[in-house]
């Protein structure tokens, strides 16, 4: 599950929606006749962010909305968008109390609206990082510290796992200037950005690119489809591991809310839910620990990918 970071816009419809709640009885801590502590909201705002890649995936969050409201009593109202900065707006101003977020919004999150990591999707034993590749048969390319002085390809600007991942680690591994990493003659004798992650595999095993950054879970797909044989490439290095989008909420939402609503996260068990939304059956829900993006804020500090707007 590859973590995007670039923004997406959320539609008028639901920036009117979560107006619209605000301030209101939706989204105050009034009491609700059937709701047993009476410092609970009456209802549960919750943004959902597209998935392109599965069709089903909207339909499909209809069961996980009926699950926690069950498991709530509690209504929930959930809205489909997707900009992040919108998003933390509303966490930031009580319209929305819960949505998920990357690692790059919810330090932004944390830092503007006070948000707390909640639950993540994760499949047990599955990790997802982005490897440096080579073509197979490359003698002169061994290991991360080959790489200088080649021609490398990096995805685009935009790309988490073809682009800033590999980027912090080689800026945290060689001690390079961020600034000047995509800098032809810096690191690398010259730097393509490939603008796909099948071109950038493709660019290596026909001799175009001497390295490049690449997700694992495309090469696997890759493999899995035929278009790829795993000797045609050979991997030298690799990131730290790519964590999963996780939900956030509000803090300031009554404490034993927070405890009952991540219990109802964690209580789903619906596979079909998340073959379609999380492409396995076998995912579920964790509680997120608080220290859970710290290496990868750490990594975006290196490459000044944090840097605060004026």
């Amino acid at each position: 599950m590859m973590i995007k970071l670039s923004k997406i816009f959320l539609t008028v419809g639901l920036v009117s929606a979560l107006a619209a709640c605000g301030n209101g009885e939706s989204a105050s801590t009034s009491t609700s006749a059937d709701t047993a502590n009476n410092e609970w909201p009456e209802e549960l705002a919750l943004v959902q962010m597209p998935n392109e890649n599965n069709p089903n995936a909207a339909s499909m969050h209809t069961e996980l909305r009926e699950h926690l409201a069950k498991e709530l009593g509690v209504e929930v109202k959930e809205y489909e968008g997707g900009s992040y900065a919108v998003g933390i707006e509303a966490l930031a101003s009580g319209n929305l109390d819960i949505m998920l977020a990357s690692p790059m919004s919810y330090y932004q999150a944390k830092r503007v609206a006070g948000a707390e990591l909640l639950v993540t999707p994760q499949i047990a034993d599955y990790e997802y990082y982005t490897a440096f590749i080579t073509k197979g048969d490359n003698e002169k390319i061994n290991s991360m510290d080959d790489l200088k002085g080649k021609n490398f390809a990096f995805v685009n600007a935009a790309s988490s796992s073809g682009y800033l991942y590999p980027k912090g680690s080689l800026v945290q591994e060689f001690d390079l200037d961020p600034d000047l990493v995509e800098q032809s003659g810096y690191f690398f004798e010259n730097v393509t950005f490939s603008e796909s992650q099948p071109n950038s595999v493709m660019g290596v095993v026909m001799g175009d690119f001497d390295a490049a950054a690449v997700a694992v879970g495309v090469l696997d797909m890759m493999v899995e489809a035929g278009s790829l044989k795993e000797d045609d490439f050979k991997i030298v290095g690799r990131t730290q591991n790519i964590p999963d989008a996780s939900y956030i909420i509000r803090e300031d939402l009554p404490e034993d809310f927070k405890t009952a609503l991540r219990d109802a996260f964690l209580s789903f068990e619906n596979e079909e839910y998340f073959e379609a939304v999380h492409n396995d059956p076998s995912a579920r829900f964790v509680a997120t620990e608080p220290d859970y993006y710290d290496p990868t804020i750490e990594m975006l500090e290196a490459i000044n990918a944090l840097e605060e707007e004026e």
